[in-house]
């Protein structure tokens, strides 16, 4: 009978490898969102600051929510590196335009993990991604509702620091 405490991790190493990978997809979201915070704050759209100031919390929290169950499965979760932020965006518009395309990136990367889950039958990692994907649905459908208010309020004349005074409004209710 094998030594069962000898044994490293009951993390399939193919799963190990996504999730360490997710972990830096999460990293890098949460330091677009920071530099997207900076922009807003610098362009005087203190409420959009604010918002991606909490983004960028929250993706660094689902970053150390992965890390520490790689770990805790007895894997090794690998600090990433954040490379290729940028630090300055074409618009106002274009900042949430990002925003939604990065929340689907999010969304799609968390389906690839889910389908190797069920391809490796593990269905522990598959029910722990399941907050994930739950969270994803909230971060899409927000940032597509403040890309609407782009097309409803206008950005002319004070179209722009109306859509701002409105970001802290714009949640998701699955009820």
């Amino acid at each position: 009978m094998k030594d069962l405490l000898s044994l490293k991790t009951s993390l399939n190493e193919e799963i190990e490898k996504i999730l360490n990978e997710q972990v830096k997809v999460e990293a890098h979201s949460s330091a677009i969102y920071l530099a997207m915070s900076s922009w807003c704050d610098d362009q005087g759209f203190d409420f959009s600051a604010g918002y991606f100031a909490k983004q960028a919390d929250e993706e660094r929290h689902h970053m150390l929510k992965l890390f520490n169950y790689i770990n805790d499965r007895g894997g090794k979760a690998i600090s990433p590196e954040v490379v290729n932020v940028p630090k300055d965006f074409e618009s106002f518009r274009s900042v949430f335009e990002l925003a939604l395309e990065q929340e689907m990136h999010v969304t799609a990367q968390f389906n690839n993990i889910a389908e190797k889950c069920f391809k490796v039958k593990d269905f522990v990692t598959f029910q722990f991604i399941q907050w994930f994907l739950a969270e994803q649905i909230e971060e899409e459908y927000v940032a597509r509702r403040i890309l609407e208010m782009f097309d409803v309020i206008g950005e002319e004349g004070t179209g722009r620091w109306e859509i701002d005074k409105h970001i802290p409004k714009v949640t998701y209710n699955a009820e």
